[in-house]
């Protein structure tokens, strides 16, 4: 006999058992059934439950969003801006990061920042070669240049972790994390290479 089966057949049992007679003599439900006529769940042998909470729990990964790491911003009390274009972004240590969602729903986080200087174009070369040694050494975070309609030198850094499974709050906190202490690494040894005029005594 199947499991569905056996269901009807002991509810059906249960049926014939509740119509039992009252002390006035009318018929009525036994202590078997419920308030409809129908068998308590203890008569299949398990106890009564309550649905489940509709509420995610907090280690369970959820789909990455912009509105995700505005929240995160400000339940851990980090400064940051949304510029007119939606993307969220901020200060760390006087150096400017973003916080892109990429990906066809959004599903890949990158953290990217920019040293707070610029080079000179007869630098390139030798900037490059930094940038070069630092991603054959490293994982992360990758490093590169752009430069500027002006002529000048842009050293960025990002990293980018696919989230297409979802994270949590946690493992995004540590993603947030990753990406500006790692590249804040790189930016100091930049600025230990060639230190700020304007920053020492005469």
């Amino acid at each position: 006999m199947g499991f569905l089966a056996w269901v009807r057949r002991v509810g059906s049992l249960a049926g014939q058992r509740v119509g039992t007679l009252s002390a006035t003599g009318t018929a009525g439900p036994g202590p078997a059934a419920g308030a409809a006529g129908r068998p308590l769940a203890g008569l299949l042998g398990g106890p009564q439950r309550s649905a489940p909470s509709q509420q995610p729990a907090d280690d369970v990964p959820t789909p990455l969003s912009r509105t995700r790491l505005t929240d995160w911003f400000t339940e851990h009390a980090y400064t940051f801006f949304v510029d007119s274009d939606g993307d969220v972004g901020g200060l760390w240590r006087g150096r400017l990061f973003y916080f892109f969602c990429f990906g066809e729903r959004s599903e890949i986080l990158q953290v990217r920042g920019q040293w707070n200087r610029e080079f000179s174009i007869e630098r390139l070369t030798e900037v490059l070669e930094i940038c070069n040694l630092w991603n054959s050494e490293r994982l992360w975070p990758k490093a590169y240049v752009r430069v500027r309609d002006d002529g000048m030198v842009h050293v960025t850094c990002e990293v980018a972790t696919d989230l297409e499974h979802g994270v949590t709050d946690d493992q995004l906190g540590q993603l947030v994390q990753c990406g500006l202490s790692s590249a804040s690494v790189f930016f100091d040894e930049l600025d230990e290479l060639y230190p700020d005029p304007a920053a020492e005594a005469p």
